[in-house]
């Protein structure tokens, strides 16, 4: 004899919908008891699959022929570039316009000529570009000189993550400068889900720039950076304390490097009264707090080797130390 089906736990009709309907009650109760973690009644949020989308489209535009559309010739770029143009245009405007709106509507500010506000940054964002790609050619030139190991500037450009991190900063940097919320620190975040390197929008970082590796890297919001300079795995450019919160915002809390600071991996330099001055190396997994003048060396103390049968000898490093600590 066959057995009846068994009814679903939960069902929107029958038996079962006294229960499913306590529980939708149950979660309904919890959004509204707690307005940090929802968004109703608040108007569009941007998507975070456009601006996504966006960086992609972008990163084409910055570095034509090597994503999206390949087999580029002079006589067809022109035509490909306006056509991209045009995409990134629209893309761009509506998730500004989007995140203006919701802003307006989070913090019941009036939302006023917000057409033309997001027209005035979109204009202003896409006639940066020139200049956008003239500073990633040199992120690209540092990271190629920088790396014996790297093959011609197509394999940098194709795979090195820390060229990846700085092209989306750079982006992300642009429109924070133009005052756009919440859209640069969804392009920051995406690439720092996908290298290992986070950095703040708001740092401020010069030309000829090359993180080496990548993975591990943070780079705070008030962080100053110079020209020529090179960071490896596991630095961060950080603050010595947040326990103020937003009493903080705006405070410049993160370190200043100089042209042609070197930081080698697992060091940490903390605090908005702390520069490195020109040529300066900071050795690996040393922890400053205080300025150091430049051409000086940092560094831990040398450790030793000890040798079985034999009397510990100290590791000789290539150059001599200015400063240990």
């Amino acid at each position: 004899m066959p057995q009846p089906e068994p009814k679903p736990a939960f069902s929107l009709n029958g038996e079962a919908s006294s229960p499913f309907s306590a529980l939708v009650a149950a979660i309904v109760a919890s959004d509204l008891a707690e307005p940090l973690t929802r968004h109703i009644d608040a108007g569009s949020l941007p998507s975070r699959d456009a601006v996504i989308d966006l960086v992609k489209k972008l990163r084409e535009l910055l570095f034509p022929g090597y994503f999206g559309k390949q087999n580029l010739t002079t006589q067809t770029l022109e035509y490909y570039v306006g056509e991209l143009l045009g995409e990134i245009r629209g893309l761009l405007l509506e998730q500004i316009l989007n995140v203006l709106r919701h802003q307006a509507t989070r913090h019941g500010s009036p939302c006023l000529n917000v057409d033309a506000t997001a027209e005035g940054i979109v204009q202003a964002f896409l006639a940066a570009i020139p200049r956008l790609r003239a500073t990633l050619a040199t992120d690209v030139q540092a990271a190629f000189e920088g790396d014996p190991a790297a093959g011609d500037t197509d394999e940098v450009i194709f795979s090195y993550p820390g060229v990846f991190a700085i092209t989306v900063h750079r982006i992300a940097h642009e429109l924070h400068g133009l005052k756009v919320p919440l859209i640069p620190r969804i392009m920051s975040e995406y690439a720092h889900a996908l290298t290992g390197v986070d950095i703040h929008p708001g740092a401020t970082i010069g030309d000829y720039f090359f993180i080496d590796h990548g993975t591990g890297v943070v780079i705070g919001e008030t962080t100053t950076i110079g020209q020529y300079v090179k960071v490896y795995q596991g630095v961060t450019l950080g603050a010595l304390s947040t326990r103020g919160g937003q009493s903080l915002r705006g405070v410049k809390r993160h370190p200043t490097l100089k042209d042609r600071v070197t930081v080698y991996s697992g060091a940490s330099i903390l605090g908005g009264e702390t520069v490195i001055g020109e040529e300066a190396i900071i050795s690996s997994n040393v922890f400053v707090t205080q300025s150091v003048p430049p051409q000086t060396r940092v560094s831990v103390k040398n450790p030793e080797l000890q040798y079985k049968d034999r009397k510990p000898q100290e590791f000789k490093q290539e150059l001599p130390d200015d400063w240990m600590i």
